[in-house]
Order: C-alpha cells, then sequence, then structure tokens
C-alpha cells in the first residue's frame, strides 16, 4: 500500500514510518525537516511540505492510497490553528486526486470532560487543569474532527490519551469516545495508526486508543503537563 504520513518526523509519525516499511508498504514521509528524519529506505520518499501550505500538501498527496496524519503541537504553542488549518489541505489535496482513506490523531482532551468511570481526583482536579492549558489546542482538534466529519472520505479519527514512550506494541483496547483509560504508548498509537489505514475496521468514526500495561504514574506527567515541558500531542 502506498502510504502518506504527515507529522511523520514527529515521536508517533516516525514510529508509523518505521512499522509501514517494516509491514512492506511504500511510504511518503511528510515534514518540514527532512534533514534531520532518522529513517532511510528504498521505498521511503521524504518530501519537505509544510502541512499549513495547499500546494505542497496537494504535491505530497498526489499518487499515495492513503493518509496518516500525526500533526500535533505541544501546550502553548501558537500555531492554535495547525489541526483544522492541517486538514483542510489535506482533504482537499485528497478530492483532488481521488482518495478516500484519511486515518489522523487528535485527543481524548477534545471533549474536554473526563469519563465517569474515572477517580473523583483526577475527574475534579487533574483533568480540569490539564484541559484549562490545553484548551486552544483541544478546541482546533475538536474543530478538525468535525471537519472530517463532514466529508465523504472514508476517515478514522483516533484520539489517544496521554502519550508516552513504551516498548513494544501491547494488546492496547481500541473502543467508543469517554473509555476509561489515561495513557497510550505511542508505540500502540502508530500501531492503530496503520492498522486502521491499511484494515480499515473504523471507518467514519472516531475511535480511542487505551494502553493499560506499562503505563508511567499519573502524578509524573501531570508534574510534566503542568510544566509545559512535554512535546506535541503526537
Amino acid at each position: 500500500m502506498r502510504l502518506v504520513i504527515f507529522g511523520a518526523n514527529g515521536p508517533t509519525g516516525r514510529l508509523a514510518t518505521a512499522q509501514a516499511l517494516a509491514e512492506g508498504h511504500t511510504v511518503t514521509a511528510v515534514t518540514r525537516h527532512p534533514e534531520t528524519f532518522p529513517i532511510s529506505d528504498p521505498v521511503l520518499d521524504v518530501v519537505k511540505a509544510d502541512a499549513l501550505d495547499p500546494e505542497a500538501v496537494d504535491r505530497a498527496v498526489a499518487g499515495h492510497d492513503a493518509v496518516i496524519s500525526t500533526l500535533g503541537v505541544p501546550y502553548g504553542s501558537e500555531a492554535a490553528t495547525m489541526f483544522s488549518e492541517s486538514a483542510e489541505n489535506i482533504i482537499e489535496a485528497m478530492a483532488a486526486h481521488g482518495i478516500r482513506r484519511l486515518v489522523c490523531v487528535t485527543s481524548t482532551g477534545v471533549p474536554m470532560e473526563p469519563p465517569t468511570g474515572e477517580t473523583l481526583i483526577y475527574r475534579k482536579v487533574i483533568m480540569p487543569l490539564l484541559i484549562r492549558m490545553g484548551r486552544p489546542l483541544y478546541e482546533d482538534a475538536g474543530r478538525m474532527e468535525e471537519i472530517v466529519a463532514r466529508t465523504d472520505l472514508d476517515w478514522t479519527v483516533i484520539r489517544p490519551s496521554g502519550l508516552f514512550d513504551g516498548g513494544a506494541v501491547t494488546d492496547y483496547t481500541v473502543g467508543p469516545p469517554q473509555m476509561v483509560g489515561r495513557f497510550t504508548a505511542r508505540r500502540d498509537l502508530a500501531d492503530a495508526l496503520i492498522r486502521e489505514a491499511v484494515d480499515g475496521s473504523n471507518v467514519r468514526s472516531i475511535v480511542e486508543v487505551i494502553t493499560t500495561e506499562g503505563t508511567p504514574s499519573i502524578y509524573r506527567v501531570f508534574l510534566k503537563e503542568a510544566l509545559r515541558i512535554g512535546g506535541g500531542t503526537a
């Protein structure tokens, strides 16, 4: 399968690229900084493009079977419209080239309310503070979901929870929004992205990916985000 991955130079994008190549797919990795991209392969094309540039996106998308977007920005970023603007450009390019399969990442923070099954301190203290810090990004991710859902594409939106670096792919859970679970390993997210792009099991759906094995301490992650020293959403 011919896959194009936006945000390929981010932590999740690199993992998704490596996995797609390992499975025998042809990949175009889209990044603003191809000189720092660490992966090479005979069937990998690394393309310099900004997802906010419609012409660059159009060139990158042409000739592929499916599009994956792992684009994200960190808390406090001034690029608070990255999700929605990039989605509009990608969708326009897909329509122009007759490509139907789109898989993209947002966040479990988009509903801006915690699952009812979570603990009281998480629902009343931790989650509200994280949402308040990330509100502009979550609001724009919500706009992205609305933009994608209005299309007639075969789309899937994947919402990870708090991202962390794990080891091998685990027996993660994929399900409808508002699942109980605070973490998503980037390897699990990358695997889910490839599975959705290739297998298409949740077409025109929003799903969450939750990791339950080897997860970090909620308090350590909370401190990291509270100090705004974490990376982007993907």
